[in-house]
């Protein structure tokens, strides 16, 4: 027999969500969630799913119908564009400049597609003119790029990049998971074919499901496909058979998540999507400013970075994992550890959705200041009022 009362009651406690992900909730989101589970085919739960889908469009400014959640995270997104777009021996270019883009060319590996990595400096947006000579050499099936690396905090121009994949006719894959919610990516207008994100960043729900959108040129290789698609959970032609009117059943849908997701996005939509960009982009230079003040300096350079991902060079003499865990246990302020060739170098100070505000900027200013101080590191005081400079102005 097991003693039930040794478990204790979930209560991890308040946070305040500043890493790469996930972001803080909204009290009316979890709400949501809590809300009765009924069936996945159930009339009400089926109304439910066009209204997500409406949603869902309206923040990736796209006009696609196929546009859906996937049951699973952002990473089961990025798995969904690839094993449903690329077949044995199709040619994929993969622009790397972080450790998203090498993740990529390491599924274009496992399914057989025939990679061809560009590698560009981590901390660095993907330069266009380097992939347009590249497309030109190799002319790719696809052509697959991170919009919002968010190892680096390094965000690349899809505008550009989607006219280099016209002028070779690739499809245009593009990874969003970071971008989504928190500033423009236009698919329809951008002639992306192929986009996908995660529900725990800009969207501010709980992490658990991908929101996925295909262009009509995108389903007509999907339904062409020589061979099957090689993820029957993942296969985009028997799930979108769910969600469109035919409601084939292929997977329990995860019922609350959804509720959950429909939530945040009617939160997106009462805000707006200018206001919501422009809120993200406002606290993203206000942190700036504070850090510059303490004396910090940042990893990507000002036009090429991120207003919701921002990479912090640590400072020399300052234990990263110390700061970090200070931060945690005095402030209960999470921030994001650097990955790969970055680890112990930066730090990765996330502003997405709803813990985009002016409240966490200058909490986490006043508290970095504090822990930094504390440790000998000369750093440099100032960083609230260049913060409050930003606001006013």
């Amino acid at each position: 027999m097991i003693d039930p009362m040794k478990f204790r009651d979930v209560d991890p406690g308040f946070r305040v969500l500043m890493g790469p992900g996930p972001s803080d909730v909204p009290t009316r989101v979890l709400q949501a969630l809590s809300a009765p589970c009924i069936g996945h085919l159930d009339p009400y739960f089926l109304e439910l799913m066009d209204e997500t889908q409406e949603l869902l469009r309206y923040l990736f400014a796209a006009d696609y119908p196929f546009t859906i959640p996937v049951s699973g995270t952002g990473s089961a997104g990025m798995e969904t564009g690839f094993v449903n777009l690329v077949e044995p021996e199709d040619k994929v270019l993969v622009c790397v400049n972080g450790v998203f883009g090498t993740r990529m060319s390491d599924i274009v590996n496992r399914i057989g597609g025939r990679l061809v990595r560009l590698d560009f400096p981590w901390g660095r947006s993907v330069d266009p003119e380097v992939v347009r000579k590249k497309a030109k050499e190799t002319n790719p099936d696809i052509l697959a790029v991170v919009h919002a690396e968010t190892s680096t905090g390094a965000c690349s121009s899809l505008d550009e990049l989607s006219h280099v994949a016209q002028e070779v006719d690739a499809l245009f894959l593009v990874d969003m998971v970071t971008s989504l919610g928190g500033m423009p990516v236009n698919v329809t207008d951008n002639r992306i074919d192929a986009a996908y994100s995660g529900t725990q960043k800009c969207i501010s729900c709980p992490p658990g499901l991908s929101p996925v959108t295909l262009s009509p040129r995108a389903v007509e290789k999907l339904n062409s496909r020589k061979v099957p698609v090689v993820s029957w959970y993942l296969d985009m032609g028997m799930v979108g058979s769910y969600w469109d009117k035919e409601r084939k059943y292929h997977h329990t849908a995860p019922i609350n998540m959804l509720y959950a997701l429909r939530e945040a996005l009617r939160i997106i939509a009462e805000e707006g999507m200018e206001a919501r960009f422009a809120r993200h982009d406002k606290n993203h230079h206000a942190l700036v400013a504070g850090l510059e003040a303490m004396g910090l300096s940042m990893l990507v350079p000002e036009k090429e970075r991120l207003p919701m991902l921002n990479a912090v060079r640590i400072p020399d003499g300052v234990n990263d994992i110390q700061v970090r865990s200070a931060l945690l246990k005095d402030y209960n302020i999470e921030i994001g550890a650097g990955l790969g060739d970055l680890a112990g170098k930066v730090w990765r100070i996330g502003l997405m959705g709803a813990s985009s505000t002016r409240r966490n900027v200058v909490l986490f200013l006043g508290a970095l200041y504090t822990i930094l101080k504390s440790m000998g590191s000369g750093v440099k005081s100032g960083a609230l009022e260049a913060a409050n400079e930003i606001y006013d102005s």
